[in-house]
C-alpha cells in the first residue's frame, strides 16, 4: 500500500503545532458552550449533559462513517467531547457530590481503563493507529473521558486548591512545555506524551474558559458565555483555515 492510500486511512489529523492551538481553543470553547446550557440557560447538568450526549454520539457516528478525514468533522467532533466533558463533570462534581478529588479519581481511573482495554483490543492506542471503525470508537470513548477528567482537575486546581484561574492555567501551559521537552529531548514514548498532553490541554481550556465568563470578584473577566463561545468558534474557524490539516500517517 502506498503513502497516499495510507494517509487516506487515517480519520484523524496530523499531530502539530496548529493541532494543539486548535484543540486548547476547542476545550475553552467547550467549558464556556457546557457553561453557557448548563448555567445561563439554567437547564442544569443533567439535562446539558443529556444534550450534549446527543450531539457527541451523532458527530461520532458522522466522523466514522466519514470515508476521509475532514477536519471540520473532526473538530466538531472534539468540541462536541469538551461540551459534554465539561456538563458530565460537573454532574459528578455538584449535583452528585463527589466533589473535585472525588470526580477526578473516577474519571482517571475511567481514562485508564479504556487505554487498558483499547490496548489489549488492538495492541495499540497510538493515534496513527485510527484507520478502521473499532480504532475510531476507542478513540472517541477514550477522547470523551480525558475531556471529563480534564473538566474536573481543573476545577480542582483552580478552586479547591485555591489557585485561581490564571495561576492555575500557568500551572497546566508549564505542565505542557515539560511534555513538549520530554518529546523533543527525551526518548519517552511519543504516544504516552501524546495523551499526556492531550489531557493538559482540557484542565487548561477549563480554567481559561472560567477565567473569561466567571466574575470578576471570583478572578474573571466576567464575559458573557454567549459572547465568549461564539468568538471562540469564530477564532476555531480560523484557526482550521489558517493552520492546513492532513490526515495523519496511518501505521504499517
Amino acid at each position: 500500500m502506498n503513502q497516499t492510500a495510507e494517509r487516506a486511512l487515517s480519520k484523524v489529523p496530523e499531530v502539530t503545532l496548529g493541532f494543539w492551538i486548535i484543540k486548547i481553543a476547542a476545550t475553552t470553547l467547550g467549558e464556556t458552550g457546557g457553561d453557557a446550557v448548563t448555567m445561563s440557560m439554567n437547564l442544569g447538568y443533567l439535562i446539558g449533559t443529556a444534550i450534549f450526549a446527543v450531539i457527541f454520539v451523532a458527530a461520532v457516528l458522522v466522523q466514522i462513517r466519514a470515508k476521509n478525514f475532514h477536519p471540520f468533522i473532526y473538530w466538531i467532533t472534539i468540541v462536541a467531547t469538551t461540551t459534554v466533558g465539561t456538563t458530565l463533570a460537573d454532574f459528578f462534581d455538584r449535583s452528585l457530590h463527589i466533589g473535585y478529588a472525588g470526580g477526578t479519581s473516577l474519571l482517571l481511573t475511567l481514562l485508564l481503563l479504556s487505554l487498558f482495554i483499547w490496548k489489549r483490543a488492538l495492541g495499540t492506542v497510538s493515534v496513527s493507529s485510527i484507520s478502521t471503525p473499532q480504532a475510531e470508537i476507542y478513540y472517541w470513548v477514550t477522547i470523551m473521558f480525558s475531556q471529563t477528567l480534564g473538566t474536573a482537575l481543573g476545577d480542582w486546581m483552580a478552586d479547591t486548591n485555591g489557585l485561581g484561574y490564571t495561576r492555575s492555567a500557568l500551572v497546566f501551559s508549564a505542565m505542557l512545555l515539560l511534555v513538549a521537552a520530554g518529546y523533543f529531548w527525551s526518548r519517552i514514548s511519543h504516544t504516552l506524551l501524546f495523551w499526556a498532553a492531550f489531557i493538559l490541554t482540557r484542565p487548561l481550556g477549563a480554567v481559561v474558559g472560567d477565567f473569561l465568563d466567571k466574575p470578576i470578584t471570583k478572578g474573571g473577566l466576567a464575559i458573557s458565555r454567549y459572547s465568549a463561545s461564539a468568538a471562540l468558534l469564530v477564532f476555531m474557524v480560523g484557526c482550521v483555515f489558517v493552520f492546513k490539516q492532513r490526515a495523519a500517517k496511518a501505521a504499517h
